[in-house]
């Protein structure tokens, strides 16, 4: 990332540079304590704030909120009607038109009311209910969604806080490197070329801040995007990386996962179509009670009832009930899609996951120290007189590699963590099956 500085030992300058590479590893190694003294936004504070505050969940919530509302009338009778009419008017003759000469001319009013069964009206409130939880767990999709997103914005900007702390360090260090040489020139011990080669150096450092910086600018945009507030930072308090979500069983998928939990409530969904469309085979009759009146004779009552005839059961209510069958297979054979897609995607995480933490405990426990022990022995060599400036700057430039390396493997694992850990929906939410928080 930054050019070796070819500088020919000079005695003068050993106690600067040795000074300097204190101060160099101090920041390296302290880059994150500075941040976790720091406040910032937790991840469970940013959790909160998204689930609170996202869109996608309120559209959500007002969704279910919609069903619930048809899911109360789904068992009532249809609203009575009521009917007024005039019968028998002559339109010849010296009566025409008159509604109190002829005696066959009546005044009717009638009330008529669909009626259905009770077993019928039981199927559609069953339907709506399981329309409403089939709602409810796309309000938990979404929610588990949310918080999955906010977790790795929130992982994001962790680590990308901790990535530009490191990449201030290496100008800084860059910027005192230059300056020993240019006091080496000035002695006449270093040449020309070491000073053009410490600039660019410290360009190309700058140009990494510039970078970091606009790196975590467009992080914390993407974090403000899911909790509605501007983040000016994240506390520096990075996930444990364990996870139990591989161990879950089909049971617990089934309550807690959102996408095998919505694929089960759909199976229910369809199985209550189904069962609205078997009942719906039998027709609904209408009764209906009127009442006539006369002008020169006695008044009159009469009643009636409607019964629909189903002359092509067959081919009109029976196909019915075949497509709602087909549908409820259609919801079974998705849900075992679900599942096998869920389980195989968690294991690979899992896996993933594992392989990540193993690899950040063996290099935190081999190539940290190596470096760090090389960096030391660059510095006793130069002190001793038989090393160069140059091995020194060398040292120290591959010891904040190596830390840079770690930090982006640290968020790969991180990320993964959380992809893997926010499957799940918070056990009491998810058992409850409700929009509330």
């Amino acid at each position: 990332m930054f050019s070796r500085l070819q500088v020919r030992p000079v005695h003068g300058n050993r106690p600067r540079v040795q000074r300097h590479l204190s101060v160099f590893i101090a920041l390296v190694f302290g880059a994150n304590i500075a941040y976790a003294q720091a406040d910032g936004m937790t991840l469970d504070e940013a959790l909160r704030l998204s689930s609170q505050r996202s869109s996608l969940t309120k559209a959500s919530a007002a969704t279910v909120q919609a069903s619930r509302e048809a899911a109360a009338r789904a068992g009532q009778l249809p609203d009575p009607m009521l009917k007024f009419g005039l019968e028998n008017l002559p339109v010849e003759g010296p009566e025409r038109w008159s509604t109190t000469r002829e005696s066959m001319t009546m005044r009717r009013v009638a009330v008529e009311q669909q009626w259905v069964s009770a077993d019928k009206r039981a199927a559609r409130t069953d339907r709506a209910r399981r329309a409403t939880e089939a709602e409810e767990g796309n309000y938990l999709a979404d929610l588990a969604r949310v918080r999955e997103e906010t977790a790795k914005a929130w992982v994001t900007v962790l680590y990308t806080q901790r990535s530009l702390a490191l990449v201030k360090a290496v100008e800084q260090q860059t910027a005192q490197d230059l300056m020993a040489v240019e006091a080496s020139h000035r002695g006449a011990k270093a040449s020309a070329g070491d000073v053009v080669q410490a600039q660019l150096a410290l360009t190309q450092a700058q140009d990494a801040v510039r970078k970091s910086e606009q790196e975590l600018k467009t992080a914390k945009l993407a974090l403000a995007r899911w909790t509605t507030v501007p983040v000016e930072a994240v506390a520096d308090q990075a996930p444990t990386l364990v996870s139990h979500v591989s161990n879950l069983p089909i049971e617990d998928l089934e309550k807690y996962h959102p996408v095998v939990l919505k694929a089960r409530r759909v199976i229910a969904l369809a199985d209550a179509e189904t069962a609205v469309a078997t009942r719906e085979r039998r027709p609904d009759w209408s009764i209906e009670a009127g009442f006539s009146q006369r002008p020169q004779l006695s008044n009159m009552v009469s009643v009636g009832v409607s019964i629909p005839l189903p002359v092509n059961r067959v081919e009109r209510q029976d196909r019915d009930v075949a497509e709602r069958a087909a549908m409820g297979t259609k919801a079974r054979l998705q849900y075992e899609d679900a599942l096998r897609e869920t389980q195989t995607e968690i294991r690979t995480l899992s896996s993933t996951l594992e392989s990540l933490k193993d690899r950040l405990a063996r290099l935190n426990a081999e190539l940290l120290p190596a470096a760090h022990q090389q960096a030391e022995l660059a510095t006793a060599a130069y002190r001793a007189g038989t090393g160069s400036l140059s091995s020194v700057f060398g040292a120290r430039k591959m010891l904040l590699e190596q830390q840079l390396q770690l930090t982006e493997l640290e968020k790969e694992a991180a990320l993964t963590w959380a992809k893997l850990e926010y499957h799940i929906l918070p056990h009491g939410l998810a058992l409850a099956g409700r929009t509330e928080q």
